[in-house]
């Protein structure tokens, strides 16, 4: 993959300020991007990017289209062009419970971050992609969109719906020199898994054929692809990234 790319391009990142999205943003700027890092927790965002130029730290609330596009219009009017979104911002809810167990209102919370929150954004992105005629976007969804996790109605559910979202947008912006896809994984190693009940992060690595959890380097191989110009001809898809626990 050509690394001198990265210097020239600009992204939004939401969910920065921990895990997932924290890892790429860095991974990014080392590379020479410039980055727009989304996250309620703003404090967090400058103490983690303290020492990183070419970022811009926006505290907004995802759900909030408002918000949202106000933070992108910012970014775009300041560089003049957004390349790349990718959608982290997510939280799992409540788990280990049954569907007839379910707070309707922890559900409706996990459905607006994990689904609503990624609609936001690349609604807010599209029409700067679609005037430059380039765009990558990366809806981060999970295993359990694919396959459901019991225990787990709200977040699978969710990000069964974050699937659904990179098909159609996929396929609408196909012609468009943009690329809208999904990267599906297992349990990654993040401050968020290790807050998770130990029975339910147990029932989903014993799914995994690798017995283990999933790194952050290599979540931001697989997402740095997906992302990178080299990727021109995939669209619509969701990436596996499950230690062998999907193999469709």
């Amino acid at each position: 993959m050509n690394q001198d790319q990265w210097k020239n391009k600009n992204a939004v990142i939401t969910g920065a300020a921990s895990g997932l999205g924290n890892a790429l943003a860095q991974k990014l700027l080392t590379a020479g991007a410039t980055v727009a890092l989304f996250d309620l927790d703003k404090s967090a965002l400058e103490q983690q990017f303290r020492n990183q130029k070419n970022c811009v730290a926006y505290s907004i609330d995802v759900t909030n289209f408002e918000e949202v596009k106000k933070a992108v219009d910012d970014f775009a009017n300041k560089n003049s062009k957004i390349d790349i979104l990718v959608n982290c911002a997510a939280i799992t809810g409540k788990t280990n419970v049954k569907s007839h167990e379910v707070d309707l209102e922890n559900f409706d919370r996990v459905m607006a971050i994990n689904v609503r929150g990624s609609l936001n954004t690349s609604k807010a992105v599209l029409p700067y992609m679609l005037e430059q005629a380039y765009g990558r976007i990366l809806h981060v969804a999970s295993i359990a969109g694919k396959d459901g996790n019991a225990g787990m109605l709200a977040y699978s559910s969710s990000k069964a719906a974050v699937i659904g979202m990179a098909k159609v947008q996929g396929k609408e912006y196909a012609e468009s020199g943009i690329t809208v896809n999904a990267l599906a994984p297992a349990v990654i190693k993040t401050k968020m898994v290790e807050d998770l009940p130990d029975k339910q992060v147990k029932y989903m690595t014993d799914k995994i054929p690798m017995k283990r959890c999933g790194t952050l380097d290599e979540f931001v191989g697989m997402a740095s692809f997906i992302v990178s110009e080299e990727n021109s001809f995939s669209t619509g898809f969701t990436y596996d990234l499950s230690g062998g626990r999907a193999v469709y």
